[in-house]
């Protein structure tokens, strides 16, 4: 095995132990709110959770970490997480007409009644896996009714969706990202229903015609009404840590479709991150170029880090080239850096242009990422080893 194997192994060892013995306990522990229900939207670096507004975009984000937990081999009480997850879940966000609202209080409150799509994507992706380790047909139909929802009240006349009813701009490549994992997780898991496939292709469709920059490859961010780039300096903006997101889920989409020109578009989104998004004197991905390849957002939080292990160990899988496994790396050791807190489980999540992290509580939006990155290096060094 290469150097950059063996080093990706290690981190992955590291990463793993991070999370089974020190972060899944702590946020199961501090994390899960155990008498209202649901989990709490961050922990402060000296180990409390306030009892802040939840967004309906963290809480499936948690189901899923849990979810994962038990593969990656926690032996505490994963399924009892997401059996109180999914309660709360259900129960609070759940909306009449089957969607997922944004915004609850404490003591499930209504704060915001609205739902974005980008909303119904992680709760698509929470049913998704949590149907995987429970088997309840429930999940199964409840996910059905909502993307039956989605269509019927949101969808793009020009292909995809709009973020709202009624329809807002600028139109966004983000919440089909997330909307494209969560159909690509249905498909893998339900197989019998092709309309998880056919999403997962119109939203892959869309990316490789509209969101990619064809002279660049950057992966746009704002859109006008018909999927044009948006006016003035939005749409003009591209994100290290979404090229390397999309890159993942279109070399996955690629291999299920067998789709080379779309394998080809993914590495060559993953190529430009590396060569121009990324900061080598902090040791990361920074959050945001123009389409001339400045920088926009200097600042690195954290989930680009988790996103660029991913892509470089799904690129090495798939390619056989040693250098992406060294992409996976760089990312692990950028990721690391973030984890280095005085009370082992919690995370930073901002790091500034001069090299300093800023003083907050961990969110537990940024679990989702971290977990995923981990499962996933995990999955690919197994299966290379």
């Amino acid at each position: 095995m290469t150097d950059a194997f063996n080093d990706a192994v290690r981190l992955r060892d590291l990463l793993k132990t991070w999370a089974l013995q020190t972060a899944f306990p702590l946020w199961w522990k501090v994390g899960a709110d155990h008498k209202g229900g649901g989990f709490f939207e961050k922990i402060e670096q000296s180990g409390e959770a306030p009892d802040s507004p939840r967004r309906g975009r963290v809480l499936p984000r948690q189901i899923y970490a849990f979810t994962a937990a038990g593969k990656l081999g926690w032996t505490g009480p994963w399924k009892k997480a997401v059996e109180h997850g999914l309660a709360y879940y259900l129960e609070a966000y759940r909306k009449p007409d089957g969607l997922f609202r944004t915004l609850v209080g404490s003591g499930g409150i209504v704060l915001d009644d609205t739902a974005p799509l980008y909303d119904q994507a992680f709760a698509l992706f929470a049913l998704a896996n949590a149907f995987a380790v429970t088997g309840r047909e429930d999940l199964k139909a409840i996910a059905i009714s909502v993307r039956d929802r989605l269509n019927a009240t949101l969808r793009h006349p020009l292909g995809g969706f709009n973020e709202t009813a009624p329809p807002t701009l600028p139109l966004q490549s983000n919440p089909h990202m997330h909307l494209f994992e969560a159909s690509l997780a249905w498909t893998e898991i339900d197989g019998d229903d092709p309309e998880w496939r056919d999403l997962a292709d119109m939203i892959a469709q869309l990316a490789l015609s509209k969101f990619i920059a064809a002279d660049t490859g950057a992966l746009r961010e704002f859109f006008d009404d018909k999927w044009g780039s948006a006016p003035g300096v939005e749409g003009r903006i591209w994100e290290p840590g979404h090229q390397y997101e999309w890159g993942w889920l279109l070399l996955r989409w690629a291999k299920l479709a067998d789709r080379p020109d779309a394998a080809a578009a993914a590495l060559r989104m993953i190529d430009l991150a590396e060569r121009v998004g990324c900061d080598a004197e902090r040791g990361v991905a920074i959050n945001a170029l123009l389409d001339d390849m400045t920088a926009h957002d200097n600042g690195a939080r954290l989930w680009p880090q988790t996103e660029r292990i991913k892509a470089g160990v799904l690129a090495a899988e798939i390619t056989g080239e040693d250098r992406w496994w060294g992409v996976a790396v760089e990312g692990a050791e950028g990721l690391l850096q973030y984890l280095r807190t005085p009370l082992p489980g919690l995370w930073r999540d901002k790091l500034t242009p001069d090299g300093a992290f800023v003083e907050e509580a961990a969110p537990a939006s940024s679990f989702y990422h971290i977990v995923c990155a981990i499962a996933e290096l995990d999955r690919a060094v197994t299966a290379a080893g």
